[in-house]
C-alpha cells in the first residue's frame, strides 16, 4: 500500500483507486460526525451534507496540501462549513416534514440502522447535553475518531482549544453520570 502522500498525490491526479481509498478511510466516520451535529432542517439529511462535502473535495483537492491524515481534517472542515449553511438556510425556510399518522399506518415503520450499535440513543443524548464546542469536540475525538490535529482543522480552533474542550466535556460527561472525578492538581 502507498503512504499518505502518495495517496493524495494520486487523488490530485483523479485516479479511482485513490479516491476510493480516502473515501473508505474517512466517509463513515464524516456521516456519524455530521450525524451527531446539532440537526439541520429535515430536508437536508446529514447524507446529502456528506455527499456535498465529497464534491466540494473532489473539486478543491489541487488546494489541498497534506497527507491522508490532514485530509480527514480538511474533509470535516468542509462538511462543518455546509452544514452550517444548510441550518442558516433552514432558518430562512422551513421545510421539516409534517407529521402524518396515517401514512405510517398505511406503510408501517422500517427499522434503521440504529438498532444495530447498542447505547447509541444515551450517547446522542450524551453529547446534546452538551455545549455545541464541547460536544463537537467529542464527537471528532471519541466518536469518530479523529485526532487533535485534525479535530482542529476540522472546528476551526486551535489544538490546545480543542484539548481543553475535550477536558470539560469529559468532565462534564462524568457528572452526569455520576463517575469518579479527576483528582485535584
Amino acid at each position: 500500500m502507498t503512504d499518505d502522500d502518495d495517496l493524495i498525490a494520486a487523488a490530485k491526479q483523479g485516479d479511482p483507486d485513490a479516491w476510493r481509498e480516502l473515501y473508505r478511510a474517512h466517509a463513515g466516520r464524516l456521516l456519524v460526525w455530521l450525524e451527531t451535529r446539532a440537526p439541520v432542517d429535515g430536508g437536508v439529511a446529514a447524507e446529502d451534507i456528506a455527499a456535498e462535502s465529497w464534491l466540494t473535495a473532489a473539486k478543491k483537492i489541487q488546494e489541498f496540501r497534506g497527507t491522508s491524515s490532514d485530509f480527514a481534517g480538511w474533509l470535516f472542515g468542509i462538511g462543518r462549513h455546509l452544514a452550517a449553511n444548510a441550518r442558516r438556510r433552514s432558518g430562512r425556510r422551513r421545510t421539516d416534514p409534517s407529521e402524518h399518522d396515517e401514512l405510517t399506518q398505511v406503510a408501517g415503520t422500517v427499522p434503521g440502522p440504529d438498532h444495530a450499535v447498542p447505547g447509541q440513543e444515551w450517547v446522542r443524548q450524551a453529547l446534546a447535553s452538551l455545549p455545541p464546542r464541547e460536544r463537537d469536540v467529542l464527537a471528532c475525538l471519541e466518536v469518530v475518531g479523529l485526532d487533535v490535529n485534525a479535530t482542529a482543522t476540522a472546528l476551526g480552533m486551535s489544538a490546545v482549544g480543542v484539548r481543553v474542550a475535550r477536558h470539560r466535556g469529559l468532565k462534564r460527561l462524568r457528572a452526569q453520570v455520576g463517575g469518579p472525578q479527576p483528582l485535584p492538581t
